[in-house]
């Protein structure tokens, strides 16, 4: 049987009530819950957009990595949701920003909501901690 291990980190502090895990390292497999922006889109002095709801979460899903013993090159595959299809270049600027060459799998999906009102972006990701992007021929 594979060995199971749910992970936590500070950076990304959970809630006492929360019915969900947000990350599991499954062998060498991270897989992690959707992720959005909240807090930080209820904390800051003015409205998150697209970008910076997708720094924001890519940041809290990449110290999930780190606390299983990972890097950004680990991350594999993204599922991004927004609410505005019209975002997706904003998006796409935060991925170019936060990632290198070669990028992570990725489908990006228009939903009609989130969670909170003022989302704009969910991801969900994978991570696996035996594979390096860098290495990618």
């Amino acid at each position: 049987m594979t060995d199971v291990q749910r992970i936590a980190t500070p950076a990304v502090p959970e809630l006492a009530t929360a019915t969900w895990t947000n990350a599991f390292r499954i062998g060498n497999e991270v897989v992690m819950s959707g992720m959005t922006a909240h807090p930080a889109t209820r904390n800051a002095a003015q409205p998150l957009g697209a970008y910076e709801q997708t720094l924001e979460v890519l940041r809290k899903l990449l110290a999930y990595v780190e606390a299983a013993g990972g890097n950004v090159r680990n991350l594999y595959k993204l599922v991004i949701y927004v609410t505005d299809i019209a975002d997706k270049d904003e998006v796409g600027r935060a991925r170019r920003d936060f990632f290198q060459a070669p990028y992570p799998c990725s489908t990006l999906v228009e939903v009609k909501g989130l969670v909170f009102p003022e989302l704009k972006v969910e991801i969900d990701a994978w991570a696996r901690l035996d594979v390096d992007l860098s290495r990618c021929a």
